[in-house]
């Protein structure tokens, strides 16, 4: 029973400190800019304001809208990208033979320890020659090639009975069929998983769309956020707007797919 009650409270402890930024996020967005910077704080506004609101989409040279959509268009297709590289290369790894699998599939899970800082310049460089500066493609692509989504996936694919893929092979599938029809519908939790975190990672990706975007309009929500900051003043309730705003997408993502997330969680890397 005591253990019990030090656990409830443990994760009470933990869920306050995850959501209080959340709930000051939203209060500040509600307060005059006075408010916002008043001493002492306060978590309820004193004078309840939607001006940071109005502000944010008032100004004609932060499209926030325009940022909105970017940021959903890149997301979503950087997503799609991820679970389809990611997925075609898990498979192979974890249920063909072949000379060299665990030599490359050690490599790639070595590229987990290199801090991605490292690969800021090359990505530049690589996507100045593909001409993608200042274009989507240039935030799409960079990434698309992950290999934690490889080693994730890996891990629950090699957890599937072989019997499956051997009904398979006998009813005269190939292995593409086998990968398509069998094993990508049994996938569904990691693959949800794997989804929401990519998702994440690119919605939330700040630094490389300021080295690659120029044009205010090409940016996404995050990079224009920080736009608002100005010079010599900053204008706390619009960029607390802006942030609610830009959580909003994220929240209803999770809420849709919160099971598969659990469940993928559980039922990978249990098995290597």
């Amino acid at each position: 029973m005591a253990a019990n009650l030090l656990l409830y409270a443990l994760l009470l402890i933990l869920s306050v400190i995850f959501i209080a930024p959340l709930l000051w996020m939203l209060s500040t967005s509600f307060k005059t800019a006075e408010g916002a910077t008043a001493l002492p704080p306060r978590w309820i506004p004193a004078d309840f304001s939607v001006e940071g609101y109005t502000s944010l989409f008032a100004d004609a040279q932060a499209p926030v809208l325009r940022w909105l959509v970017n940021s959903v268009v890149v997301a979503v297709a950087h997503t799609v990208l991820v679970l389809v590289t990611a997925a075609a290369a898990a498979y192979p790894l974890a249920r063909m033979r072949f000379r060299g699998k665990y030599v490359i599939f050690a490599l790639i899970v070595a590229t987990l320890f290199v801090p991605g800082f490292v690969f800021l310049m090359p990505n530049y460089l690589i996507v100045e020659s593909l001409g993608w500066l200042d274009s989507k493609w240039a935030l799409i692509v960079p990434g698309a090639a992950s290999a934690f989504g490889v080693f994730f996936l890996r891990q629950f694919f090699v957890s599937i009975p072989a019997e499956l893929e051997e009904a398979g092979l006998i009813d005269g599938a190939n292995r593409f069929q086998i990968f398509v029809r069998i094993v990508l519908p049994l996938a569904k939790a990691p693959l949800a998983t794997l989804a929401i975190l990519s998702l994440l990672g690119s919605w939330n990706d700040f630094l490389w769309p300021l080295y690659v975007l120029f044009n205010p309009e090409n940016l996404t929500l995050p990079a224009g956020l920080a736009t608002l900051k100005g010079a010599y003043a900053t204008d706390y309730p619009a960029i607390m707007a802006g942030a609610a705003l830009a959580s909003v997408p994220v929240l209803i993502a999770f809420a849709l797919v919160q099971r598969y997330v659990i469940a993928g969680v559980a039922r990978s890397g249990l098995k290597g």
